[in-house]
């Protein structure tokens, strides 16, 4: 790998100079969306024990973040490829590290609900134009998949250093403080990215669609909403309306992409059956992976009693896993196939989420550990495989688009998972036999039931605690036997909708679409 990464000569065709060092601007924006994304889940006891929100509020506060971006990212990608992705870029990271702050210093959950739908807003502008800019930055196509590869491992690197740094920060200051770390990230990138980041876009753009980004966002928000509260509280008016809103407001977008000469999608990129595979299998991947990334925190601190940077420590074997899989994944699958490597790291995922319906209160670390890091080389194979597959079957001027409905696919997965599978864990867990005269706030949270222990005698405490803890825990090993299911029928539905999908050699023409 070494030879790969040295200087090349600027004679050489299609290789821009400074071009490694241009990657390693978008590694640190990539580390700014990951690391907020994983520090939450460290903070979220923290949180729920200063602002006491509802168990509806926690999980607002956990996937407001996801359902703005998913919203807004189609839309932002397209932005990019209008007036510059190297401008999105630097604004958007601008703008993500000033909201941080107001998260960290939310004193409501009101607040921080809207807080972390600003930052939605924000970081919607960040993740499709580092990957559309690796499309314009690296021409030749192995190249192209070893930055893929190193994007995807530093956005793994940062899910591990967001958990150590967030459970370090927690240990000896208040909450706020994971949200503020995203302020000297920030700075570098803004300052050094000026610099040496090239700007790129599409050279023939049409007009901006207020109309269509209106659509797509309503739309989207509508139906994830819809779901989250029909998983919530069952079917009622309000959710069946607001998602009936969301379906028709995405059929008017979808109409009136296809009815304009320039759209903000262009919807023929669907008719890639490599494209179309790569998008449905990161939808499904990071839908079946949700529930346990999200209570997964909340499993090691309040269940297992770890501290903060403990429970940080304990989820690094999924890290190092993806990041090792994430850098040799392109070489891997040009040596067997594609469909081999995604649905062999999404069997992988999901056999290791079987194991984890196996959890206790007592469940060793060797077991948790090992299904962790069976979690991230599996993770690590696919999704890199699958980016790299959406960015090369598209032409480099679609590349903001291409980009943004992968990671449309991704922060909806996402949303959806937390909607639905974190609704399961918290149904649940409201159900478990509480003493006589019990406050109605440890039905809510796990962090609600640790906080009323705190004030009772001992042996109720004991009572409460245990009932709540193994409630919480039967939840959680439901929400991963889901999750298996999922990733395992996703993972034989990927088989064959890649069949003869290849990743192109160096010097090889994009896909026709």
């Amino acid at each position: 790998m070494t030879s790969t990464l040295q200087p090349v000569a600027v004679a050489e065709v299609g290789k821009r100079p400074g071009r490694w060092l241009a990657l390693s601007v978008l590694v640190l924006a990539v580390l700014l969306v990951a690391v907020d994304a994983t520090v939450l889940g460290l903070a979220t006891p923290f949180i729920s024990e200063d602002l006491k929100p509802s168990g509806t509020q926690l999980l607002w506060i956990g996937d407001v973040y996801s359902f703005v971006i998913a919203g807004l990212l189609v839309s932002m990608g397209s932005l990019g490829d209008r007036i510059g992705r190297k401008k999105l870029l630097l604004v958007g990271a601008t703008a993500f590290g000033l909201i941080s702050v107001l998260n960290a210093y939310a004193k409501t959950p009101e607040l921080m609900i809207l807080a972390r739908a600003l930052l939605g807003v924000a970081g919607a502008t960040l993740m499709p134009a580092t990957l559309a800019l690796i499309r314009n930055i690296f021409h030749d196509r192995r190249e192209r998949s070893l930055a893929i590869g190193v994007w995807g491992a530093a956005a793994s690197g940062g899910a591990a250093v967001g958990p150590m740094a967030g459970g370090f920060l927690l240990e000896h200051f208040w909450w706020g403080s994971v949200f503020l770390i995203n302020l000297p990230v920030m700075v570098v990138l803004v300052l050094v990215g000026i610099k040496l980041l090239p700007e790129s876009r599409n050279p023939h753009p049409g007009p901006w669609d207020l109309t269509s980004v209106g659509l797509s966002l309503v739309g989207v928000i509508g139906v994830v909403y819809a779901v989250k509260e029909t998983a919530t509280h069952g079917l009622s008016w309000e959710p069946m309306s607001v998602g009936l809103l969301g379906a028709a407001a995405l059929y008017g977008f979808v109409r009136r992409q296809l009815a304009m000469l320039v759209p903000l999608l262009d919807m023929r990129l669907f008719r890639n059956r490599g494209f179309s595979a790569a998008v449905f299998a990161d939808l499904l991947t990071v839908f079946g992976l949700s529930g346990l990334v999200f209570f997964l925190s909340q499993y090691l601190q309040l269940v297992q009693g770890r501290p903060p940077f403990e429970a940080g420590l304990a989820e690094l074997p999924a890290a190092i896993g993806a990041v090792g899989a994430g850098l040799i994944a392109g070489s891997v699958a040009r040596r067997y196939s594609v469909r081999a490597v995604v649905s062999g790291g999404l069997t992988a995922v999901g056999l290791a989420l079987g194991t984890l319906t196996l959890l206790s209160q007592s469940t060793g670390y060797p077991l948790l550990g090992g299904a962790l890091l069976v979690v991230g080389v599996g993770a690590g194979f696919s999704f890199t495989v699958t980016a790299d597959v959406i960015l090369g079957g598209v032409p480099k001027e679609q590349a903001g688009a291409a980009s943004a409905v992968s990671e449309t696919a991704y922060e909806l997965g996402a949303a959806l998972g937390i909607a639905l599978l974190g609704s399961i864990v918290t149904g649940v867990y409201r159900d478990f036999a509480a003493p006589a005269g019990t406050p109605a706030a440890a039905h809510e949270s796990l962090g609600g039931a640790v906080e009323t222990a705190a004030g009772l005698p001992a042996e109720t405490s004991e009572v409460l605690l245990s009932a709540a803890r193994q409630s919480f825990v039967d939840g959680l090993t439901l929400a991963a036997g889901i999750g298996a299911a999922v990733l395992l029928a996703t993972a034989t539905a990927v088989w064959f909708l890649l069949r003869g999908q290849k990743l192109e050699s160096a010097g090889e023409k994009g896909a026709p679409l």
